[in-house]
């Protein structure tokens, strides 16, 4: 009680020497990295965390206070800083830097990047947008250090960006876990003008606390927030050019014509178009009859175009701080629509409205509420069914087949390329089909301070349900066709005949819910902070729990983590982490469902220590390291711990031989089991120098081990059944990444540079593979995902070439076939002659980007660039690289590189053949290819209106911009683009035109 009695009264003394210490007004600026001013920053006193004041729309604030005084400063979009005053004559110039900016280790936990241990690469939304993309997902090109994101090919609805981080390190799944505000949701569905920040974690120090989900790194994506004492209102409109690049070009009816009886003479076989009919392909004399029809041609147009139109209100009051945003996109594609269609459209055509809602309230002192909503309508509309496969038929019909209508008004289509096989008529005459997508993604979050019965403790509750579903509806109908053959043996068309099929369609309606998923999170946090003198101690207990519930059954998955999380800083300098997180899943083997994972880290600010502040270049230093060990739950097959049974061979049974399906055994139950697990050590580097100077390094290794592989080859084959699966795959990875940037502004002048370097390999250190004879046979030793084929030597000359090299089993050879290398010299070429080639087809093991902007008196140029090394492609596209063969055409890449007994010494391919071709066409080094680029992925011009003309309209910023997306790829592959090389919609280049305004 005298305790308690003694300290109430050095309160009281305390107080009334604070008041009679004299206060005066302090006037500052914060302001961001590159000198531009940030509003709405939140100041207040550190040491009882009032409030004082937040910054205008220049930046500038005034507050109350005295010299030694302790400034905490908050801004909405990321960044904290503590500043002490020390002179208030002058004006405070407070620069929220690099070092400032928070990285998000998960469930709320926020820390300077000055005294995180975790490797974290942030980028902000002004570095993102800057492609004019539909999502979110297509503007990381090359934007978040340690981030792989390859461009997707589809259609315009669907191609969001496939993503990576560190490569490849194992052999079961390798996707991303994705966080929109700390939960999972789709990035897709995002808007870039509803994004604050996109962040990579990729350490075991960055993703502990998520459990079994973040074994492969994450991508988490921060949405804007309100702003204290602020009112802004931001409108943008643009609008974009759109064209298609890298179509490919396909042999026109006469070079066809001549390539098919090339082949068949190669195969032995008679020619399919005598010279009477080849003459009347080249001069279009019979054109019903001897038709020349370029399909693509016919079925795209040359352009498309987009629309986006944004309204954003940002802004609030201490108590309740709002952003709300709506956004509407419309993209039409590039479907030729003609008149034969009045009553519908079958333009493949896409509309999204995108709406959402954050507020933050302080319900009172001590309760706080965050309550997040996002709502989304999308639709698109395309020709026919998407089973039809209009791409697939564009690389497959030939321009000679048949014309695009007879004479008196069929479609084109014959007995080769009948039904549902003419382009033109698949998106003029098959009806369309629509996609209606709704989702709602909400959470709420209350926090309580309480520190009236411990101080220092809080505690927080956090719920978040996501609905998605897919509709579909279409009105389909079928069509007629026909076609006439002549024979034109005497030069004049003589004794016609019509192929005829199909039906004449009505459109036929049908609906259906294709796809829906659901969506329950919830997180429980009790958090406690303790500073005792030079000492600062942060621990939290975490209990978080989700259930995904898809559409049909047996498709729910359940996970939990228990976490403890501490944080020790000594001397605002030394910090440890430690994480430890108990993680269950239900898709794992009952007794196996649950597992421990432990993480370590440090980090020293170097900058801090008393040696190194004294050398003026140096602004900021940092070194941090972390170890930990994440458990995943990816599995094999759904109870892989138990018996599995298939459907087996079909038995007549009965006097009417009714047929009954049996059943079989498949795999065995797997034993032993073990949930595979990730070893992750990680060194990296924090700097900045010479005040504009910023720079990031990571050294990272990781073992992953307990991988289920098939247990195949451990077994006789006498068992007659497939065995069990094993926990025995182990796969090392390594790599680094390297992140800097420079920005310079002097006086009017401004500009800036920037790159990012990652580097990942992988190797398989075990997987049970299969003894072979050879070890060069082996993948077991090779990075994952390596290609293996033949080595190609060249080309077969003549028989008595082939008589005099090594026997190839594969199929019969003839002159113009591949010849092989025989790799271990028996004098015969089989599958022990296979090697690795080239590197993986799925992720580059190098992946960099630079960019460069210069900006004078609001005149400004920004560009960017990203590229990616060690990445191959087998090129065996049908009718691109792989012509004739079941009925496809031929491109005229194909045609013009083809060998002949004229070209054996220049030909980049084999002869053409209308047959399967074993030995040709398998995995060799003739289809092997360079899958490296460098391309331009946006150039920007833009004029940022003067202030002082736009405040006479009561605006407060202006910009105008013209950006070209994608517009230049430098490669090796030229005739497709090398993100995409089969049968897909091409990708595209655009042009944009938009204009934003601010309030």
């Amino acid at each position: 009680m005298k305790n308690k009695i003694l300290m109430l009264l050095v309160s009281i003394a305390v107080s009334f020497a604070t008041a009679g210490q004299n206060t005066s007004t302090l006037k500052g600026r914060v302001v961001d990295s590159k000198g531009n001013p940030v509003s709405g920053v939140a100041i207040y006193n550190a040491m009882n965390n009032q409030p004082l004041a937040s910054t205008a729309y220049n930046g500038n604030f005034e507050i109350k206070t005295m010299e030694g005084d302790q400034l905490l400063i908050e801004a909405s979009e990321g960044y904290r800083k503590e500043v002490t005053v020390t002179d208030l004559s002058q004006e405070l110039t407070i620069t929220m830097d690099l070092s400032t900016s928070l990285v998000d280790i998960g469930f709320g936990i926020e820390r300077e990047l000055a005294l995180s241990t975790a490797a974290v690469s942030r980028t902000d939304i002004e570095d993102i947008d800057k492609r004019s993309a539909l999502n979110l997902g297509n503007s990381l090109f090359g934007n978040v250090l340690g981030l792989t994101s390859l461009q997707n090919s589809d259609v315009v609805w669907g191609t969001p960006a496939w993503f990576n981080i560190r490569g490849l390190q194992t052999l079961s799944d390798n996707n991303i876990l994705v966080l929109v505000d700390g939960f999972e949701r789709p990035i897709n569905t995002l808007t870039l003008e509803e994004v604050e920040s996109v962040s990579a974690l990729r350490d075991a120090a960055a993703v502990a606390l998520y459990g079994y989900r973040g074994v492969n790194g994450i991508l988490s994506v921060k949405t804007k927030r309100g702003k204290i004492d602020r009112r802004e209102v931001k409108v943008s409109y643009d609008h974009a050019f759109t064209s298609q690049t890298r179509l490919p070009e396909f042999a026109n009816a006469y070079k066809y014509a001549g390539a098919l009886n090339e082949a068949l003479a190669n195969d032995g076989l008679p020619a399919r178009y005598n010279q009477n009919e080849l003459n009347a392909f080249r001069e279009g004399t019979y054109p019903y009859l001897y038709a020349d029809v370029n399909w693509l041609d016919e079925v795209f147009r040359d352009h498309g175009a987009s629309n986006m139109y944004n309204i954003s209100f940002r802004g609030g009051g201490t108590r309740m701080r709002y952003f709300t945003s709506a956004n509407l996109q419309t993209n039409s594609g590039f479907i030729n629509e003609n008149n034969f269609v009045d009553d519908y459209s079958t333009q493949m055509k896409f509309s999204k409205l995108n709406l959402r809602t954050n507020l933050d309230m302080d319900l009172t002192n001590t309760t706080k509420m965050q309550v997040n909503l996002q709502g989304m309508l999308s639709e698109f509309n395309r020709p026919g069914l998407g089973s039809d496969n209009l791409m697939n038929k564009l690389y497959t019909v030939p321009s000679a087949a048949y014309p695009i209508q007879t004479y008196d008004g069929f479609w084109g289509g014959n007995s080769i390329w009948g039904t549902n096989m003419n382009p033109v008529a698949l998106v003029q005459s098959r009806g369309f089909s629509k996609g209606h997508n709704r989702a709602l993604y909400a959470d709420a979050k209350l926090t309580q301070d309480l520190s009236a019965l411990v101080e220092g403790l809080s505690a927080s509750v956090r719920v978040g349900y996501d609905n998605f579903a897919a509709y579909w509806e279409g009105s389909i109908k079928d069509y007629q066709w026909a076609s006439d053959a002549v024979d034109l043996s005497s030069g004049i068309p003589m004794d016609t005949s019509r192929v005829q099929g199909g039906n004449i369609g009505k459109l036929n309606y049908s609906s259906s819910l294709d796809y829906q998923t659901r969506h329950f999170n919830f997180v429980g946090n009790v958090d406690y902070k303790k500073s005792l003198g030079e000492h600062d101690l942060f621990a939290s207990f975490i209990y978080s729990t989700e259930k995904k519930t898809q559409k049909d059954r047996y498709n729910t998955n359940f996970r939990q983590n228990f976490a403890g999380y501490l944080n020790y800083i000594y001397k605002n300098k030394y910090i440890a982490d430690m994480a430890l997180v108990y993680s269950g899943s239900n898709r794992l083997a009952p007794k196996h469902k649950y597992a421990f994972s432990p993480t370590l880290s440090a980090a020293w600010v170097a900058s801090r220590e008393e040696f190194i502040q004294n050398i003026a270049f140096i602004d900021f230093l940092k070194f941090r390291t972390s170890v930990g060990l994440i458990n995943a739950d990816f599995i094999p097959a759904n109870d892989y711990w138990s018996q599995n049974f298939g459907g087996g061979n079909g038995y007549p049974l009965g006097n009417n031989a009714a047929w009954y399906n049996g059943t079989q055994e498949y795999y065995l139950p797997t034993e032993n089991i073990k949930n595979e697990r990730a070893l992750k050590y990680n060194f990296g580097i924090d700097a900045s120098f010479f005040k504009d100077v910023n720079f990031t390094g990571d050294i990272f290794f990781e073992r992953r081990d307990n991988i289920f592989v098939s247990g195949y080859y451990t077994v006789s084959a006498v068992l007659g059944n497939y065995p069990s699966f094993a926990n025995e795959g182990v796969v090392n990875s390594h790599g680094f990444e390297l992140g800097a940037s420079i920005h310079k502004k002097v006086n009017d002048f401004s500009y800036n540079l920037g790159g990012k370097f990652t580097m990942a390999k992988s190797k398989i250190k075990e997987q049970l593979e299969e003894e072979k004879p050879y070890e060069y046979l082996r993948s077991t030793g090779k990075p994952v995902g390596q290609l293996f084929g033949l080595e190609a030597v060249g080309f077969f000359i003549d028989e008595n070439d082939i008589l005099n090299s090594p026997a190839q089993e594969f199929s019969t050879v003839r002159p113009g076939d591949i010849k092989y290398k025989d790799q271990n010299g028996d004098g015969v070429i089989n599958d022990y002659d296979v090697v690795a080639i080239g590197y993986n087809s799925s992720i580059p093991e190098i992946y960099f980007s630079f960019d460069l902007g210069a900006e004078w008196k609001g005149i400004g140029i920004s560009a960017s660039f990203q590229g990616v090394g060690n990445y191959s492609k087998m090129l065996m596209t049908p009718s691109v690289y792989k012509p004739l063969i079941d009925n496809t055409t031929i491109s005229n890449h194909y045609y013009e590189n083809r060998w002949t007994p004229e070209t054996a010494g220049t030909a980049k391919y084999p002869r053409l053949t209308t047959l399967d071709n074993d030995n040709n066409y398998r995995n060799n080094t003739v289809w092997l290819a360079d899958a490296s680029y460098l391309k331009l992925r946006h150039c920007e011009i833009y004029y940022k209106f003067p202030a002082q003309e736009l405040s006479k309209w009561k605006i407060n910023n202006a910009r105008l911009y013209v950006r070209g997306v994608d517009l230049l790829t430098f490669d090796k592959i030229d005739i497709a683009d090398p993100e995409s090389t089969g049968i897909a919609f091409p990708l595209t280049r655009s042009v944009h035109v938009g204009l934003a305004l601010g309030f």
